[in-house]
């Protein structure tokens, strides 16, 4: 009997199989989003054992602990690693048709090698084998068994840089880069984080910055620009906004000095003065990019910290954010159109998080390409909440049916935790299964080097061209 997590797993046709395993399983990672922990790479961080590398910060094995009556005292708590360990073994068997079920399992077979079914039975056991070997591994070699080329971390503007020029100079093959994402620059509404904020970046971009501070709007504008510029130093290409909706509202250069002003004197403006400020913000932001060849990330449609009483004990990103229903087409239109029509539109990847938008995203993509290069915008894989082979299938039939699946640029991460590269075979398996029924119907051609060469453009190659970071040899070599 073949071990549940086999090698034909979620392949359901011959042409399925053939993909996946010629094509697909071959090609390096690409993981142009994540949300790795830049010092644990930096430093090639050893784990203590499996229950802080397989639960630490990973937000979606929370909500699942909690929902199945978990005391947060064994998820996020004080509980010792081999509770924490039990009380997950103990869920996973109530995750049965939820993604984490297959991808705890892929996690454990790709990284130690375990294909038993996880239970309070197998818990034993698993720990058992799993901890020995993982006292041999550090944070490089699950980069480097995975066949990562490249990570692409997400970095505040005011974050030190030191960590990648380290990493750069520790030999790891796989390429290390910083993201721009600037969420903190926009807090106006909040004065005295906004405020806090002014001062570790003034520190961060150094010079007169640091000497005088950040007083003036263009004081900001500048600290801002000082630190783009250190990103693009160090080898960074990409930048990222996390917003309920694209911001687009008309607002002139006074008008958003005036509301950092206020924020500056801790006076709260507007919803409305906020949504110009940001506006304004945001092409500034993007004519930057433009000028620098990068892309930028625009993940939409997150409703966050829903649950205040937890969110004021716990933190942001401890697993209360949901799907927002926020209107999302003509303000997307409006601000892309800004950009647009300066010839100041960089390359750019849309997100969005509420699958009743996947037709709007798969089209206004399509009303800013403009020839230049191929795909120039792309609609972004399934994230988050969307991350699973539904809304994976969801999201590559919208693009199929109303732009080029063959220009995508593939599946990301979007974790913090080094045992989730399995969810890019889970991706590539959705993928390859997708197009081999397609095959076994009829409905495109039986021709495997055809659609094999688009699943491997679409695991890597797409990537690598549409992003242009620098790969080390044996990655940027590869036909």
């Amino acid at each position: 009997m073949l071990p549940f997590i086999h090698d034909d797993f979620l392949l359901s046709t011959p042409a399925a199989r053939e993909l996946y395993h010629t094509f697909a399983k071959p090609e390096p990672i690409y993981d142009y989003h994540c949300h790795l922990p830049t010092a644990q790479i930096a430093n090639n961080h050893r784990f203590a054992d499996l229950a802080e590398i397989w639960l630490g910060g990973d937000h979606y094995k929370w909500r699942a602990l909690r929902t199945n009556g978990v005391a947060e005292r064994l998820v996020t708590g004080a509980g010792s690693p081999r509770e924490k360990f039990d009380a997950w073994c103990a869920t996973v068997p109530h995750t049965l048709r939820n993604p984490l079920y297959h991808w705890s399992h892929l996690e454990l077979a790709r990284t130690f090698g375990i294909t038993d079914i996880i239970n309070p039975a197998s818990a034993d056991s698993i720990w058992e084998r799993a901890n020995p070997q993982l006292a041999t591994m550090r944070v490089h070699d699950f980069l480097t068994n995975s066949k990562v080329a490249v990570v692409c971390t997400t970095d505040d503007p005011a974050d030190s840089l030191d960590l990648h020029i380290q990493i750069r100079a520790s030999g790891l093959k796989t390429r290390v880069y910083p993201t721009f994402r600037p969420d903190k620059a926009f807090a106006v509404g909040q004065p005295p984080v906004f405020n806090a904020y002014m001062e570790k970046l003034a520190g961060a971009a150094g010079g007169s910055f640091a000497a005088n501070g950040v007083r003036s709007f263009d004081d900001f504008l500048g600290a801002l620009k000082k630190r783009h510029d250190d990103f693009h130093a160090v080898g960074g290409r990409v930048s990222d906004h996390g917003l309920e909706s694209a911001l687009s509202e008309p607002c002139t250069h006074a008008q958003a000095q005036s509301v950092f002003d206020a924020a500056r004197a801790g006076r709260v403006p507007s919803a409305e003065d906020i949504a110009r400020y940001g506006s304004y913000l945001m092409l500034e932001l993007g004519r930057w990019d433009a000028a620098r060849g990068w892309t930028k990330q625009l993940h939409l449609g997150a409703l966050r910290n829903n649950n205040t009483r937890l969110l004021s004990t716990l933190g942001p990103d401890t697993g209360f954010d949901s799907i927002g229903d926020f209107p999302q087409a003509v303000a997307l239109s409006h601000y892309l159109n800004a950009l647009d029509s300066t010839d100041q539109l960089p390359r750019m990847v849309i997100y969005n998080l509420n699958p009743a938008d996947n037709y709007v995203m798969a089209t206004m993509i399509g009303n800013f390409q403009d020839g230049t290069i191929p795909g120039k915008i792309q609609f972004g894989s399934g994230w988050w909440f969307l991350d699973q082979k539904e809304a994976m299938e969801w999201q590559l039939n919208s693009l199929s049916n109303l732009g080029l699946l063959s220009r995508f640029v593939g599946m990301l991460t979007d974790s913090r935790s080094f045992l989730s590269y399995p969810r890019h075979e889970y991706f590539r398996r959705t993928l390859c299964n997708l197009l081999g029924g397609d095959i076994a119907r009829g409905e495109i051609p039986n021709d495997l080097g055809l659609v094999g060469g688009m699943v491997k453009n679409i695991c890597f190659a797409n990537a690598r061209g549409y992003f242009g970071l620098e790969l080390a040899p044996e990655f940027a070599a590869k036909a």
